[in-house]
């Protein structure tokens, strides 16, 4: 469980930069050089890598270096580990409003 928990924390702090979720959405079109999504930052290369390091120690992306270019690519399955999230977290909220609409509905049970 801690293990889960500690891979949720990244993925969600991964997420949480702006700059991040925009190369995760470029990247679900397709594979893109680090140059071509740096390009539409307006920061330094250096500054960008940051952000792609923080994506692939996440597991979030997948770098390849060939020559000079490194492509990054999007790693799909990786978002399931906030889905199964999202999921349990909405399978308890189901669960206490549907216990409330019965307290509410049955005020003498």
């Amino acid at each position: 469980m801690a293990q889960y928990l500690a891979e949720l924390d990244g993925v969600f702090l991964a997420l949480s930069d702006p700059t991040r979720r925009a190369v995760l959405h470029q990247l679900g079109h397709g594979a893109a050089s680090v140059g071509d999504l740096a390009r539409d930052t307006g920061m330094t290369l250096p500054s960008f890598m940051k952000h792609v390091r923080m994506l692939e120690s996440n597991g979030l992306i997948s770098t390849e270096k060939v020559g000079r270019v490194r492509t990054c690519q999007l790693n799909r399955e990786r978002l399931a580990v906030i889905e199964d999230w999202l999921l349990q977290q909405r399978r308890v909220w189901e669960e206490r409003t549907d216990r409330l609409e019965q307290f509410v509905a049955n005020p003498k049970e």
